[in-house]
C-alpha cells in the first residue's frame, strides 16, 4: 500500500472500525460473509498495525507479547543446560 493511501485511511480510522478490521481478519470474511482476498488481508493488517502505532501503547497492540520473569530470569535468557546440537552430515 502507498504512504499516501495509509495516510488517507488513518484519517478516517477509528476504534470501532479498527475492532471490526481485526475481526474480518481473524475469520478471514467480512460481516456479510465475503471472503477477504489477500490483497484486502494485507491491506487490513498494514492498516490495523499503522492505527495502533499510533494510538495505542506498546503493550496494548497486536501481537505484543511481554516479556515476563520467571525464575529471576528473563524468559529469553537461555537455561544454563541449554546446549548447542550440532547435526554431522
Amino acid at each position: 500500500m502507498n504512504e499516501a493511501l495509509l495516510g488517507r485511511m488513518l484519517q478516517v480510522l477509528n476504534p470501532e472500525i479498527v475492532a471490526s478490521l481485526r475481526r474480518a481478519v481473524e475469520l478471514g470474511k467480512w460481516p456479510d460473509g465475503r471472503r477477504l482476498s489477500r490483497e484486502q488481508t494485507e491491506t487490513c493488517l498494514q492498516a490495523i498495525i499503522a492505527w495502533e502505532a499510533r494510538h495505542l501503547p506498546e503493550q496494548a497492540r497486536s501481537g505484543y507479547i511481554a516479556k515476563e520473569e520467571k525464575e529471576g530470569e528473563v524468559c529469553d535468557t537461555p537455561h544454563p543446560e541449554q546446549q548447542l546440537v550440532k547435526f554431522l552430515h
